[in-house]
């Protein structure tokens, strides 16, 4: 999508008229309603011509149950943007073109967007510290609440419940599950295990143990994301940290934390970004998932255990076919025009750090030729390691230029290349 130029934008603080309007719009009492005090803010920001402000619009906008209340922010936003909205309720539009233009946080910021998060969850309070490593302009709700419930905790809640220790099966039980489903698989310890995708769709986050090993797997529907974080492997002093999906998202991906601690952690990189982890520098280290289906796994790994089916809460959702099947339906701003948004690929990131993305469609293609696919990582002037992908029961592994395996994953490539924009890319010219 064509963003066109961005207005002006302006620099410095805010005037003193500003800041009030700003403090009546986006206060400590906000609720979501229209008073007159909020008109009259809403009539100084517009007069401003500040788009900075328009941040804050677009918060209170995401939020606001009052019709009225929509319809006029639709028009501030409007007119800051200097863009019209087909649609009068475009939070995610305006999101967009600020996400594209990379227009700048009003000053204060900080303090207004706790103000109207935590008016919807007041227990998202512990996350807004001012040291934390977090672009606020990108962080939105994902229209559910906080999963704050004790470890193995089965009560309902209005959240995306996590499992916790989650019972499985071995593979001759799982009669249910057809042989043409996408599952998740991980092997650690010489010890396979199979996560069913319908069941990763309903609960987003399991916290297990397998060969010996603890560890967090959380999945982001809205990336196609399947990753494993080790949580036995943290500074010592620290208990085990019981990963969470927090209710907020971060440029479409699902933003998890430490129940122990409400910490904050970056869901595609496992580094702690809020809260006591964060001060202790605590960044999760990742291990390979592989994603394919149910009957490859099963003929790859027939001692695999896979997760019973109740787990699945009787649900059997495809977002990807539904409710993705169009695009990110949160907001990205540009998208990467090397591959389609939503294109799979296998992420890893090399031992110099240089993220490489494989596209899975292809490397499957060309792997199934018998050709290797691989890709040199350039290190400063000299030839630098080589990434190798090689197939495993029908889904795809990284592997180093020794044979040993890297942590890599699969997700939708606008969620990659947004969270690693310098990725190397297989095919280098992408794939039409």
């Amino acid at each position: 999508m064509d963003f066109g130029s961005p207005p002006t934008i302006a620099s410095g603080p805010l005037s003193p008229e500003l800041r009030q309007a700003v403090q009546a719009l986006a206060g400590e009492d906000f609720d979501g309603s229209i008073r007159a005090e909020e008109i009259e803010a809403l009539d100084a920001i517009t007069s401003s011509g500040d788009v900075r402000l328009a941040w804050i619009i677009s918060d209170v906008l995401r939020l606001a149950g009052d019709v009225g209340l929509v319809i006029r922010l639709n028009g501030v936003a409007e007119q800051l943007l200097d863009t019209d909205f087909a649609d009068t309720t475009s939070w995610s539009e305006i999101n967009n073109h600020l996400i594209a233009w990379d227009v700048p946080e009003p000053p204060e910021y900080l303090e207004a967007k706790r103000n109207i998060l935590t008016a919807l969850v007041p227990k998202w309070e512990p996350f807004f510290r001012p040291e934390a490593e977090v672009d606020w302009r990108l962080v939105s709700w994902g229209g559910v609440g906080i999963d704050d419930r004790p470890f193995g905790s089965d009560e309902p809640c209005a959240c995306i419940a996590a499992v916790d220790a989650p019972s499985v099966t071995g593979a001759a039980e799982a009669q249910w599950l057809d042989d043409d489903a996408v599952v998740f698989g991980v092997v650690i310890g010489g010890e396979a295990r199979a996560y069913p995708r319908q069941i990763m769709e309903v609960r987003e986050m399991v916290n297990d143990s397998l060969g010996g090993r603890q560890f967090g797997l959380p999945y982001c529907t809205l990336c196609g994301s399947a990753q494993l974080f080790f949580t036995d492997d943290v500074p010592a002093g620290v208990e085990r940290p019981v990963l969470r999906t927090s209710g907020l998202l971060s440029r479409s991906n699902k933003m998890m934390f430490d129940l122990n601690t409400f910490s904050l952690l970056d869901t595609f990189t496992g580094k702690a970004v809020s809260g006591p982890l964060q001060d202790l520098g605590v960044v999760l280290r990742q291990h390979s998932v592989v994603t394919t289906t149910w009957g490859d796994w099963r003929a790859g790994y027939p001692d695999t255990t896979v997760l019973t089916e109740d787990l699945a809460l009787g649900r059997n959702p495809d977002f990807r076919s539904t409710r993705d099947a169009d695009g990110p339906i949160f907001p990205t701003g540009e998208v990467d025009d090397r591959l389609v948004a939503h294109d799979d690929v296998l992420g890893v990131i090399a031992d110099n750090g240089r993220p490489v993305a494989f596209h899975v469609g292809a490397a499957k293609a060309v792997l199934a030729t018998g050709a290797p696919v691989s890709i040199e990582i350039p290190d400063g002037v000299e030839a630098g390691a080589v990434i190798e992908v090689v197939s495993d029961s029908g889904g795809l592994r990284a592997v180093d230029g020794d044979g040993e395996v890297q942590a890599a994953h699969q997700a939708f490539w606008f969620a990659w290349s947004q969270f690693h924009p310098d990725t190397l890319l297989w095919p280098a010219d992408g794939v039409n």
